[in-house]
């Protein structure tokens, strides 16, 4: 009963954590300015400008709305800015929650991927900041999980949201594309090929492109948004607009001092410092504020060996013929979230974005936890193992919490967290 119940009371606890001293830090952090600075515009114009100009914006619409949503219930303020982010932070660890029991119908498996999903603290930074990559998160988990349970319609209208986030959304897409053709030619003959096929390009051709499409309705219906009046025909200069924005992406390449190699980010090889002060009442003469975003180390650093075991596990089964859905989501998830970041070596890019793949990361932790607890070691013996490793990563998210939340800390105590010099 108490593991049934455990992913709602971890949920309560993780949103409680996340709204108390939500407007610590005062000010922006880090890319705050540019994201809450748009939600502000779009409450007031529909569109972002700059003073009485149209402003050249690199993202899509949908995650600066809920950034919006909060500062239409709570004011410009810190916690306005903060509160989309805290509420889907902790959607995103019932959600979590929800696809692990419909993958293992285990409720202490569940109860251990909730717990788990709390004591990230990349998570954490991400639900107590008001970025974009958190929303991209919860909407790509929300599609794998409908598009799992072949709620294909409501699957594509989430990975539009998605790609109305963050476009790296489209590595996803094409993943679930592709295994959904995979199936329909190993399953059908080929005289009953058409329709389904069709019907996949319908679902996740057209509907995520629709949905992408009506999320820049302020664009739209509005005469000052960027390059709205390149052309009399309002979608070529919207074409036209979608061609800059690329070609900032792919020619991205000032150097930055929080930049990190993708190879380092599941190992937290240099993590993004969001903000740093030295201010004063921490009861010592040196004090530090930061909020680090970095995961619990020890959480990613288990998570990198789990990723590699299932891998191992992937690739017996592709040998063996078989197949097991929490093996094929955690691959799908990893190569959608992760690989593609490895083709731009010299585009800057940050560990921070990491947190897209974050799920199916601790979703491999969670497998090996299976595989642990029905292995031939005795019932008390692999349990206590379990226990104990869930046990360590909460008191090493504890001992990092106040670099996750920007508390204010001695510096000896700052430094004591700062395992690597690379961290600092």
């Amino acid at each position: 009963m108490i593991a049934a119940i455990a992913p709602i009371l971890i949920a309560i606890a993780s949103l409680a954590i996340r709204l108390i001293n939500l407007a610590t830090p005062k000010g922006f952090v880090f890319d705050e300015v540019y994201y809450v600075d748009g939600a502000r515009d779009f409450l007031k114009y529909g569109v972002e400008v700059s003073g009485s100009k149209p402003e050249f914006i690199v993202h899509p619409p949908v995650g600066k709305w809920l950034i919006a949503s909060g500062i239409e219930l709570f004011g410009d303020n810190e916690f306005g800015w903060r509160f989309a982010t805290a509420i889907i932070g902790t959607l995103l660890i019932l959600l979590f929650a929800r696809l692990v029991h419909v993958l293992f119908y285990s409720p202490l498996l569940t109860a251990i991927a909730a717990f788990l999903m709390a004591c990230d603290g990349l998570l954490l930074v991400h639900s107590r900041t008001a970025l974009l990559d958190l929303f991209l998160t919860f909407f790509v988990l929300l599609a794998l999980y409908l598009w799992h349970q072949q709620r294909h319609w409501l699957a594509a209208i989430a990975i539009g949201l998605a790609l109305g986030c963050k476009w790296s959304a489209v590595y996803f897409l094409v993943a679930m594309v592709f295994v959904s053709l995979y199936k329909i030619f190993s399953e059908h003959p080929s005289k009953d090929l058409i329709r389904p096929t069709v019907m996949k390009f319908i679902q996740y051709g057209f509907l995520p492109v629709a949905v992408y499409i009506t999320s820049w309705a302020g664009w739209f219906l509005s005469d000052r948004g960027w390059d709205r009046q390149w052309s009399s025909n309002s979608f070529a200069s919207w074409i036209h607009y979608h061609s800059q924005m690329l070609g900032f992406h792919t020619g991205l390449t000032e150097k930055h001092s929080y930049q990190a190699n993708p190879w380092s980010w599941m190992i937290m090889g240099r993590p993004t410092s969001f903000f740093y002060e030295s201010p004063k009442g921490c009861g010592s003469d040196n004090c530090a504020q930061e909020v680090l975003a970095i995961g619990t180390p020890l959480l990613w650093w288990a998570g990198t060996i789990a990723v590699s075991v299932v891998i191992g596990f992937w690739l017996r089964s592709l040998f063996k013929r078989t197949t097991e859905p929490a093996l094929n989501l955690i691959v799908l998830g990893m190569a959608a979230g992760y690989l593609p970041w490895f083709f731009f070596q010299s585009r800057t890019v940050f560990t921070f974005y990491a947190i897209v793949f974050e799920p199916f990361m601790i979703l491999a932790l969670v497998y090996c936890a299976k595989l642990l607890l029905d292995s031939s070691l005795k019932a008390g013996i692999s349990q206590g193992l379990v226990a104990a490793f869930v046990t360590v990563i909460f008191l090493n998210f504890v001992y990092f919490f106040p670099i996750f939340t920007g508390e204010i800390i001695t510096y000896e105590a700052w430094l004591q967290r700062m395992w690597m010099n690379s961290w600092i």
